[in-house]
């Protein structure tokens, strides 16, 4: 990636004997190289190398994407803490490559490092046991949780150690190309590990799979001075995950870890949590009759008569299906994004997903709505709380934007004449007031309010609206405060206003100051750096530009874990090509990419992404895909034509990975401004890239007068 990812085009640097780098005309470049004289950088490219390159990259993205997995799913802490992983890991591999070629050896300890933080957080995790109470987070067997610094802080600096130890193994052999020639083998493993990982999503493998093929590779990468006590690390890591991953009750979809326990008798159900979450529980009819009867209140809105096609989204395990059905509906479609849930439906204890009359469709929500051409003439969303963050690399969860006003305008064109639609959950007070006002601002009508019980500080609340007039039967219209509708680019209706929570402020300020006292303490001098500001603004920037497109894309074609991985897939895919543009191209001036960059970034601005979600599948993926990955590509052949000419390519690849972490802390003004501005953030980080390398060749200039 422009600064996730790099490497450099081939050919484009000749290398003097004493390996520091020229110009295109034998001149030196305009920038110092370090003070200590740098390792040829231009030694012999065996295949094997390449290979080792290319393997290095690989493992060092399929650990990151798995510890981004697991360590969300066994620390509910992790879970609110966007980016939380990704961070640490792309501080670690700074220092691993700033370390290229220093004596100090990280990837020699990795194994202990991967082993003591598998260790830590099996040994510790943070389970949410209630909502009730002053401590609702647990550990093992009913223990009192880590404070939260401290769970926090262990994990941080446990994925940076790991994450430290792979990039310096894949910096070492970085060190051994051409610049551009080893960002395209890194660009290549890094697209093999994006492959493998989606892979193993969609066969529901679970850690120990991903546990036995990271170990393994590390100690390919380790190969052929493996110590016994590496070994025996890695053994133990792996033979851990094995463990967790064979526990009785136990399944990994490629959103959670699934627990379930089915109790018999006459209160008997089927429980299920979810990443640590208590997360829904699937009871018969009768059963839901006695005590859980706001199932069955929007059915006192609607006639039998009037059934002919219910749309439930959020179906889970069944509970609506089962209703909907025994309430006399002649066909039903289901949606629910997570496989495995609907898979222990099959358990429930009326099988509603065995029903002829019903439609089970494995999709996100809102991108259900977005294509299917059906009319419903009542359509529910059904407990809609995933609590899961799109892959850590934003801070939506997976619903979001099944709950923003845009969403409900969907669902009201969606009504067959006469149609109902009704929601519910237990909300917080002012939730239940800003999708009261949704419903109020997408249907014209004040929605019917039906409450239940209070739940840890929720109350159970059903919302049901008619669009045609008033709602029959209703005893109790909404007449709470209007509060704002959550909207497609600010998709974050569980934030009360328009602002950053005060604990991710402390969190990022946080990590900020553990970044520059690792980096001081375990990479050295940040002079080392100070030739490559440019390239950190450009990873700054980068960073954010792939975030906006990840959530766009989430918004185009749904939150699904396949939508994602081929985000990812096709943002590398691009880098690729941008690489191979700058290897076989002579590229125009910098000044000329950058123009081009902006102006692409003013037309992604210019389009409002409304107006792509109106069209057909197929050109709605064209439009969004020339916006979103045009940017992009310039934006890497302009990282490519500075990268070939670097002095130290493993310092400026740093400079640009230790960029990103800013870019990913700039991400959270997402919470205040929404989305789209941060194209303007990107589009000012990119001119400052531009005005910091201006300012480095007229001081080279200078100096070489």
């Amino acid at each position: 990636m422009t600064g996730a990812d790099g490497d450099v085009a081939d050919g484009e640097v000749a290398a003097q004997p004493n390996g520091q780098p020229t110009g295109p005309a034998g001149e030196q470049p305009q920038e110092r190289p370090a003070a200590r004289a740098p390792a040829p950088e231009t030694a012999a490219e065996t295949p094997r190398d390449r290979a080792r390159l290319a393997f290095a990259s690989f493992l060092m993205l399929f650990v990151e994407l798995a510890l981004i997995r697991w360590v969300t799913a066994n620390n509910v802490y992790v879970t609110k803490a966007t980016n939380f992983v990704l961070l640490a890991s792309f501080l670690g591999i700074g220092i691993g490559f700033l370390n290229a070629r220093t004596k100090r050896d990280y990837l020699r300890w990795t194994p202990v490092a991967l082993l003591l933080l598998v260790s830590f957080v099996l040994a510790f995790p943070v389970i949410l046991q209630t909502l009730n109470g002053p401590h609702p987070f647990q550990g093992l067997h009913g223990t009192p949780a880590l404070p939260q610094p401290v769970s926090l802080g262990v994990v941080f600096l446990l994925v940076t150690g790991v994450m430290a130890g792979l990039g310096q193994g894949t910096a070492r052999m970085f060190v051994r190309f051409r610049p551009l020639r080893a960002y395209r083998l890194d660009i290549l493993g890094s697209l093999a590990g994006i492959a493998a990982f989606t892979g193993l999503s969609f066969l529901n493998q679970p850690p120990g799979t991903w546990g036995v093929i990271a170990c393994a590779g590390l100690l390919v990468l380790l190969a052929p001075r493996i110590r016994w006590w590496q070994i025996l690390a890695v053994a133990s890591v792996a033979t851990l995950l094995l463990i967790e991953s064979f526990l009785p009750a136990q399944e990994w979809s490629p959103y959670n870890k699934l627990v379930y326990n089915q109790t018999h008798g006459a209160t008997g159900a089927l429980y299920v949590s979810a990443n640590n979450i208590p997360y829904q529980a699937a009871r018969s009819l009768a059963l839901m009759h006695k005590q859980k009867a706001f199932y069955f209140y929007p059915y006192r809105h609607v006639t039998k008569a009037s059934l002919g096609n219910v749309l439930i989204i959020g179906s889970g395990t069944g509970n609506d299906a089962a209703v909907a059905l025994s309430e006399g509906a002649r066909h039903v479609d289901t949606v629910e994004i997570d496989p495995l849930l609907v898979r222990l439906g099959n358990m429930h204890p009326n099988h509603p997903y065995s029903n002829p009359r019903l439609t089970a469709h494995i999709d996100d929500g809102r991108a259900f709505l977005q294509d299917t051409s059906q009319h419903y003439n009542l359509i529910l969303f059904a407990l809609p709380d995933s609590l899961t963050a799109l892959a850590g690399q934003s801070g939506i969860r997976l619903e979001s934007y099944l709950l923003t006003l845009q969403s409900l305008q969907a669902v009201r064109a969606h009504l067959a004449p006469g149609g109902t639609f009704a929601m519910y959950n237990y909300y917080a007070p002012f939730l239940e007031s800003r999708y009261a006002s949704t419903i109020e601002d997408a249907f014209g009508r004040t929605p019917c309010t039906e409450v239940g019980p209070p739940l840890g500080g929720r109350r159970l609340a059903v919302l049901t609206v008619h669009p045609a007039a008033p709602v029959p039967n209703c005893t109790s219209f909404f007449h709470g405060r209007t509060i704002a509708a959550a909207t497609d680019d600010h998709p974050f209706p569980y934030l009360p206003g328009n602002d950053i929570p005060k604990q991710y402020l402390w969190m990022i300020a946080a990590i900020f100051a553990a970044s520059l006292l690792l980096v001081r303490i375990g990479g050295g001098s940040f002079s080392r750096m100070r030739n490559y500001v440019d390239l950190a603004f450009m990873g700054a920037a980068f960073l954010l530009l792939e975030t906006k497109n990840i959530v766009q894309f989430a918004l185009f074609f749904g939150s699904t874990w396949f939508v994602n991985s081929l985000v990812f897939g096709a943002v590398l895919l691009t880098v690729w090509l941008a690489i191979e543009t700058a290897s076989r191209v002579k590229l125009p001036p910098p000044i000329v990419l950058y123009i081009a960059l902006l102006a692409s970034l003013v037309l992604t601005w210019v389009v409002p992404q409304e107006s792509l979600l109106g069209l057909p599948s197929v050109l709605r993926f064209l439009a969004a895909g020339s916006l979103a990955f045009a940017p992009i590509y310039l934006a890497n052949l302009i990282f490519s034509q500075r990268f070939k000419d670097v002095a130290t390519s493993t310092d400026a690849f740093a400079a640009n990975l230790l960029g990103a972490i800013v870019g990913g802390a700039l991400e959270y003004l997402a919470l205040i401004t929404g989305y789209r501005f941060l194209l303007i953030v990107t589009g000012i980080l990119y001119a400052m890239a531009f005005i910091v390398g201006r300012s480095r060749l007229s001081v080279g200039r200078k100096a070489a007068a």
